[in-house]
């Protein structure tokens, strides 16, 4: 095949878009975006990195049209470039845990001594939040918890938990989520809350992804 021809030419910018993908740090970065769009700095603080670092991974993927920027003042707001860059990362995972033994390792050493048990799928929660059934606990940070949320969930994190215990009804099943299926914070309050006599599953995944499927959600405060 001829370098030049049109199909080597599309692979070669396929491989734009993979490369991108092909860090650590970029691809929690598009885990935060999936929440909400945010500003730089609140970026580098929600991931731990730079402010230089943390906008040169947003200028890579920008130039493979993961993400897309405007201004606000003197702010550089980002967010995903839309559902499909969600879809994709969730396609990754899932090889990744089929394939990886590294993976599986993760899996197995840390999340599964916190919670074995199925999640929730987004359709059973769906049915139970209409049927009345169920109490929906969104362990992400408010700020993430305000720009969007399941709708009747309730936002209680895990460094607040233990003094808020006494807002949920021991006799209702509780299902917990938080950014995404891997999201340590849900498996944090699954634990918490079944040491302290808690009926309480996880979600299959997280917000994004229930938003993404076009399930009820809600913005602001609504406790």
């Amino acid at each position: 095949m001829a370098d030049d021809s049109p199909k080597s030419q599309m692979f070669e910018q396929f491989a734009v878009v993979a490369k991108a993908l092909g860090h650590g740090n970029r691809l929690e970065l598009l885990e935060h975006l999936a929440q909400s769009e945010h500003a730089v700095e609140d970026l580098a603080a929600l991931s731990g990195l730079s402010l230089a670092n943390t906008s040169q991974h947003l200028q890579r993927l920008r130039r493979a049209g993961l993400v897309r920027a405007r201004k606000s003042g003197t702010q550089v707001i980002y967010r995903l470039a839309d559902d499909e860059i969600l879809a994709l990362v969730g396609v990754l995972r899932r090889v990744a845990e089929r394939n990886l033994a590294e993976v599986d390792r993760l899996v197995s050493g840390y999340y599964d001594s916190r919670d074995k048990l199925e999640p929730v799928s987004r359709r059973e929660l769906l049915r139970r939040i209409r049927e009345g059934t169920v109490t929906v606990l969104d362990v992400r940070p408010k700020a993430e918890y305000l720009a969007g949320h399941v709708a009747g969930a309730r936002n209680i994190t895990p460094g607040e938990l233990a003094e808020r215990l006494d807002e949920l009804n021991e006799g209702q099943e509780i299902v917990a989520y938080c950014r995404g299926a891997y999201c340590v914070f849900s498996f944090e309050t699954v634990a918490l809350l079944r040491d302290r006599g808690f009926n309480v599953r996880r979600l299959e995944d997280g917000f994004p992804e229930w938003k993404a499927a076009g399930l009820p959600v809600a913005v602001g405060a609504t406790e």
